[in-house]
This record gives C-alpha cells, structure tokens and sequence, in this order.
C-alpha cells in the first residue's frame, strides 16, 4: 500500500484525501499527528483535502506535551504546502475542529459554508479557488465533511450542487473531495449528475473505493469527483501504517487536465 510512482509523461495535478481524526489512532488510544505529518508528505500530493482537522484545543498541550503549537493544519501544512485554507465547524469552549485545504498552488480565495442539519452534527463546506498554470481561470476546490444522517446528507449535497452551480457554472474546473458518509453511493445521483462530475475510482471499478475502516476498507465513504480532469491512476492507502493513524483510509489521484 505504499504509494505508486508518479507517472510524468505529462503534467498532473496530485489530489489526497483524508480524514485525519483530529491527529488521533482510532478510539484515540494514541495521538498520533508526528506521525500522520510524515505519512501526508509521504503521499507527494499537490492539493490535500483534510477532514475532521483539530484547528485548537486548549487541554491537548497539558495532556501531551509533544502536541504542536501551531493550529494542526498549519503544522501538518509547514514547509511542504505554501497555501492553506481552515474552516471551522464544529466550535466548543475549549476548541474547534473543521475542514482545511493544502495546497502547493496559490489559494486566490476561501469561503466556509454552513450547512449543518441540526445542532448536534456542525458541518461546512470548504470551497476555494486554486490558480493552477494549466488552467486560464481557477480551478474550485471543495472539501466536505457530509453528515451522518441519509436525509442530513441529501440536503448538504443539493446545497452544494446549487452553489456550485452558481460560482462554477459550465465546465469550470472542479474538484469535490472529502468524507461523505455516502455508504449507499447516492452521491453520484445527487450531486455528481448534476454537477457533471466523474469519481476518480468509478471509472476502474464502477464505484468508489472502499475506505473504512482503514485496516481492512468495507464502507465506501470517502470520495474524489472531478471536472475538468482526466483520472490517470487512483489508489487506496490502507492498512499498516495508515490503520495506526485514522480510522479512515486515505485516498489519492493523478489528475490530467483536459482541454
């Protein structure tokens, strides 16, 4: 399950993502963001799309004393993505956790949607915009988070399909990555039709991959839709070592733009 060589007949865009269990082993028997820092770099990826991202918690540093002292995503981002975008969601009195984008490209602009379906499950919506040299106008990059209820799901995709097909009408360039909780694949009815998205393992395997649990993937959760892009190669990172970091498997792509 390490990842495969970069295939470089042409130029492409790498794309990862993953649900980082806010630097946590599952069951949080161990904190584990050193380590999930070194695996993220391992993947080489352009654009990394992380949920469940630990923006602050004031009693992790008492509790462990290597736990970082920048905000998680600045940390796991330091000196191998330039650009960053954090949206938090989840806000409590002694922290908040959300959604952020790394990126290698320059982030021209960053918005957070709410679009939490009651007050028990926050959840927002990621969207950026991301310069990217093959491309004249910007590539919109959206990292989600979907929530746990069928219904709470279907209203979160259609609030993302009508806003993307206000700010990315047509065949902008588009990327939609992140955890859907999508076990029932609806997803490609409910948003990827509309929006005119291919899934970046439907193509090979006639569904997406199957991500969690990562230490042997049943679910299929997590996704990476494209618009704009031709799928090269796409992989699952499962299994030792990833299982020791998060619950979720992560899951990456080549892209190649098209026109």
């Amino acid at each position: 399950n390490s990842p495969m060589p970069r295939q470089t007949s042409m130029p492409t865009l790498a794309v990862a993502t993953w649900n980082i269990h806010k630097g946590f082993s599952q069951f949080n028997r161990r904190m584990v963001v050193h380590e999930l820092r070194d695996r993220l770099r391992s993947l080489d990826a352009d654009l990394v799309f992380l949920q469940e991202v630990q923006g602050l918690h004031l009693g992790h540093p008492a509790r462990h004393p290597d736990w970082p002292a920048l905000p998680q995503h600045e940390f796991l981002a330091e000196d191998a993505w330039q650009q960053i975008a954090y949206g938090g969601n989840a806000i409590y009195d002694h922290g908040h956790h959300g959604n952020a984008i790394l990126s290698r490209h320059l982030i021209l602009s960053t918005a957070n949607q709410d679009v939490s379906d009651h007050r028990f499950e926050r959840r927002g919506l990621l969207h950026c915009e991301v310069q990217l040299p093959e491309f004249d106008v910007p590539v919109h990059c959206v990292c989600v988070h979907l929530g746990l209820m069928a219904g709470s799901r279907r209203r979160q995709m259609e609030a993302l399909a009508e806003r993307m097909e206000e700010l990315a009408p047509g065949n902008a360039p588009l990327i939609i990555a992140g955890d859907f909780n999508d076990w029932r694949n609806r997803a490609d009815d409910l948003l990827g039709r509309r929006l005119g998205l291919a899934e970046a393992f439907g193509s090979g395997r006639g569904r997406p991959a199957r991500s969690y649990p990562s230490t042997l993937p049943f679910f299929r959760l997590d996704r990476i839709y494209v618009r704009g892009f031709r799928v090269r190669q796409a992989q699952v990172h499962y299994g030792a070592p990833w299982a020791r970091i998060s619950d979720h498997a992560a899951l990456t792509a080549d892209l190649e733009p098209v026109g």
